[in-house]
């Protein structure tokens, strides 16, 4: 997999990828719980802002939709182990099919009747919506009142993935490198120069014979089955589900902002959005907690703000800046 993320970079991004990931390997040795737990959050917004960015990004889809596929995924997944023990590992391919089906089913319904751009994105929305008000009234899955996955005290169960801060570090870690390597794959392979002929130019794309619409589908049910991957995941770390929260728009915007801050159409560019906004977002919420103020949506205004800074400052995201300044090709600019 480091060979898949490193392999064919310029010595000096190799050096400093291999330097990096050394340093991330060896954090959990020398942090305390807290910094650990937020490194966890920022690899799993890395990996979901890598999974939306291969359909938006990469192939140009816009979707403001996808906590669809987080919260069809993850409740089907828990669903399943806690009532029927059956473990996360079988239980995520099952979410990861569901996922892929109502992304089949959005995609074949937008790109077959022509809908586009702005009009997909509120297709992806109410189709979320629709889900989430279902999911307020199945009692199976708790309802509106939420769905609880028993807390262990185990500190590493992978197999049925219990355990505390150290494990789902190394599981994080490992799912967003390999989120990398496979994107950095795509980019160099005849999909991926599809998605960027359709993304640039379809009419020119279709006069030279690319299959538009199965590569649109192919973007977005690539897109939602990894998505998926990480509802399933995210479930098992926090161990709750609450409709309103897992299918919100505020989830689906939250998921998108990372890829957008760091660079849309990059392959670091998920990556150094969620370094920035997560951690100063967690920072944020401690010092309001430390002076006793409780402002609702601090987190949202303050993501808004850092948002409308990067478009005026770097309209390009931050990571083809940073490429420069480090002198680091950004050769996976889409």
């Amino acid at each position: 997999m480091i060979g898949r993320i490193f392999g064919g970079l310029p010595p000096r991004a190799r050096l400093l990828g291999a330097a990096l990931v050394a340093v991330l390997l060896l954090v959990p040795l020398v942090a305390d719980r807290y910094v650990v737990s937020v490194l966890v959050l920022v690899f799993a917004a890395a990996y979901l802002g890598q999974a939306w960015n291969i359909m938006m990004g990469f192939a140009g889809q816009l979707s403001l939709g996808h906590a669809l596929y987080v919260g069809v995924a993850a409740y089907a997944a828990a669903a399943l182990y806690v009532h029927f023990g059956i473990g996360p590992w079988a239980g995520l391919f099952v979410g990861m099919a569901l996922a892929a089906a109502f992304a089949a089913v959005i995609g074949f319904l937008g790109f077959r009747f022509g809908i586009e751009g702005v009009h997909f994105a509120l297709l992806t929305i109410a189709f979320a919506e629709f889900t989430r008000i279902g999911f307020d009234h199945i009692a199976w899955t708790g309802g509106a009142g939420g769905f609880f996955i028993p807390v262990s005290q185990v500190q590493f169960d992978l197999l049925n993935l219990r355990g505390g801060p150290t494990m789902w570090y190394y599981v994080m870690l490992v799912l967003m490198l390999a989120a990398l390597a496979l994107c950095r794959y795509l980019t160099r392979s005849r999909v991926g120069y599809y998605w960027l002929a359709i993304r640039e130019d379809p009419e020119a794309a279709r006069a030279l014979g690319i299959d538009i619409f199965r590569y649109k589908m192919i973007a977005v049910v690539l897109s939602a089955a990894m998505t998926a991957l990480g509802g399933v995941f995210t479930a098992f770390y926090y161990n709750n589900l609450f409709p309103e929260r897992v299918f919100s728009i505020n989830s689906s915007i939250d998921l998108i902002l990372a890829p957008i801050i760091g660079g849309l159409g990059t392959l670091m560019g998920p990556i150094v959005g969620a370094f920035i906004l997560t951690p100063v977002g967690e920072a944020l919420i401690g010092v309001l907690e430390h002076l006793g103020l409780a402002v609702p949506g601090a987190k949202q205004i303050f993501y808004g703000l850092v948002l409308l800074a990067i478009i005026w400052l770097r309209p390009d995201g931050v990571w083809p800046w940073l490429a420069r300044r480090l002198g680091v090709a950004d050769e996976d600019r889409r």
